[in-house]
């Protein structure tokens, strides 16, 4: 076995793999033999140009075009090993991948492609999916390089001093890739990036890599520091809280060379505790209010006393409704309108025969001569039953147990009123008058007393939009107009008589 000692670099490695694979030398006969702390000591810095780990690809654009590997050094044979763009890429990313065994393993992925084995480049290979893996990781570590980095600005520094100062832990060896990045963004700003196991610095023309281990001591923070640290805790929003994803995107390792690291496990420890609502109060609380000329009398907003209907829970349609919908109308009217339940936009305005339904009311009602002002509207059932379809909500017949559970608010409500006639819209509205459910179509055309008050039977307004023909539509509609035209002329209810002058039975 041959023992191949290099500097843990991927121009070194590269030009010893190549004098290997001229040689013909199979992976299992080398030992590669690597120095993690001494590769680009020699020299003590590295120039702007010569720090570009990749290969020279041909620029077509082709996934397929290949690249030219030529030994560093010239060795005999001379060889050239034509690979893709995308296996040189991974090849380089790869390299920076922090393990002993890597150059074995570069080797090895080499070395299958040299012998015409072309399955080494894809991830259902088992190499191939090593060498993806390494690479994706490394392409992500020097993505978090770029995102957590945080420079500090020293706010007195003696000449041949960097101006700017950072702490940073990579998870791989991209200390000089990382480096070079910063050196294109800087311009002439002199700065340094000390890492456990190397820095770099910048000292506006060269850039500097020395490697060595090292520790972190503490950096004094700069004059900007504490503006952004009240930035972040103030956008901090506790409700929101994703612990998992915040480790997953900002590993604890990034931590400790943040400013903002500090702040990180206290808001964590806050939301924890169950203060998600109250975490931003105290800083809320401590701004300074703005005087408003208003009393606080005329500032609240005007509401009528709230019913015990609002809090009926006699059944669960409460669960799923904005509001309980009361009657409307005058409490001295001749004439009840029963419907069956609120509709979609009654629900949300809290007054009944609003909607669809209620439009065609109100045309039936004019039809048959009489004011609406001077009936009085209510429903079997005082809360919305529906049922969702993608963003609406489309009405659902109540059951007959959701009907007798509001008999009670409808019997108060007859009470009160005493109405001389109730025209009953739908079946449901016939079945809660009646206290069991029935068929409305035994009842179309006439009418009954019941308890004192003649009940005349009709079709809800509902049912005429629902019909598909024109002719049948219009047939619904001109039987309700009809229903409340009886009830109009068993009221002696004239349109010219002032409001409270009607006859009775």
């Amino acid at each position: 076995m041959q023992t191949i000692a290099i500097e843990n670099t991927y121009s070194a490695w590269r030009a010893a793999a190549l004098r290997m694979l001229a040689a013909n030398v199979s992976p299992e006969a080398i030992d590669w033999r690597v120095d993690d702390l001494e590769h680009g000591a020699a020299s003590g810095h590295l120039e702007p140009t010569s720090g570009s780990f990749d290969f020279n690809a041909n620029q077509t654009g082709n996934d397929e075009a290949v690249s030219a590997l030529r030994p560093v050094e010239s060795a005999e044979p001379s060889l050239v090993v034509n690979i893709s763009k995308t296996l040189a890429a991974q090849l380089s990313d790869a390299a920076l991948y922090r393990d002993p065994r890597r150059w074995a393993f570069l080797y090895k992925v080499m070395w299958r492609w040299h012998q015409g084995d072309r399955a080494v480049a894809s991830p259902a290979d088992v190499d191939g999916a090593r060498l993806q893996h390494m690479a994706k990781a490394v392409r992500r570590d020097k993505h978090d390089m770029i995102a957590y980095v945080r420079f500090r600005q020293c706010a007195q520094h003696a000449a041949g001093e960097p101006e700017y100062v950072a702490w940073y832990e990579p998870a791989h060896d991209i200390l000089a890739w990382g480096a070079e990045q910063f050196a294109q963004r800087m311009g002439r700003s002199t700065w340094l990036i000390a890492t456990p196991l190397g820095a770099a610095s910048w000292d506006g023309v060269t850039l500097h890599l020395k490697y060595g281990h090292a520790q972190r001591s503490p950096i004094a923070p700069d004059a900007a520091e504490a503006l952004w640290l009240a930035y972040y805790r103030s956008t901090f929003n506790p409700a929101r809280l994703n612990e998992s994803a915040l480790h997953q995107h900002m590993p604890v390792r990034y931590w400790k060379g943040l400013p903002e690291g500090m702040l990180i496990p206290s808001m964590i420890s806050e939301a924890k505790s169950g203060a998600r609502r109250l975490a931003q109060a105290s800083g809320i609380g401590a701004l300074d209010g703005k005087a408003i000329s208003i009393e606080a009398e005329a500032a609240q907003p005007s509401r009528s006393a709230p019913g015990s209907l609002d809090a009926c829970r006699r059944c669960e349609l409460w669960q799923h409704a904005t509001q309980a919908v009361e009657g409307e109308g005058p409490a001295d009217a001749r004439i009840v309108l029963l419907g069956e339940q609120p509709g979609d936009q009654e629900d949300l305005s809290g007054k009944p025969f609003v909607g669809p339904a209620g439009q065609l009311l109100d045309e039936a009602i004019q039809r048959a001569g009489l004011r609406r002002s001077d009936l009085y509207l209510t429903n079997a059932v005082k809360h919305f039953k529906w049922t969702p379809r993608g963003k609406r909500r489309l009405h659902k017949t109540p059951a007959q147990r959701e009907v007798q559970a509001c008999a009670v608010w409808l019997e108060g409500e007859l009470q009160r009123v005493r109405p001389a006639v109730i025209v009953t819209l739908g079946a449901t509205a016939l079945s809660a008058l009646l206290g069991e459910k029935v068929s409305l179509q035994g009842y179309l055309g006439d009418s009954f007393e019941l308890n004192g008050m003649r009940v005349i039977p009709t079709y809800h307004p509902s049912f005429a939009l629902r019909r598909d023909d024109v002719g049948g539509r219009e047939q619904v509609a001109l039987a309700i107009s009809d229903a409340l035209a009886r009830a109009r002329d068993l009221t002696n209810w004239r349109a010219d008589r002032p409001v409270g002058d009607q006859g009775s039975l």
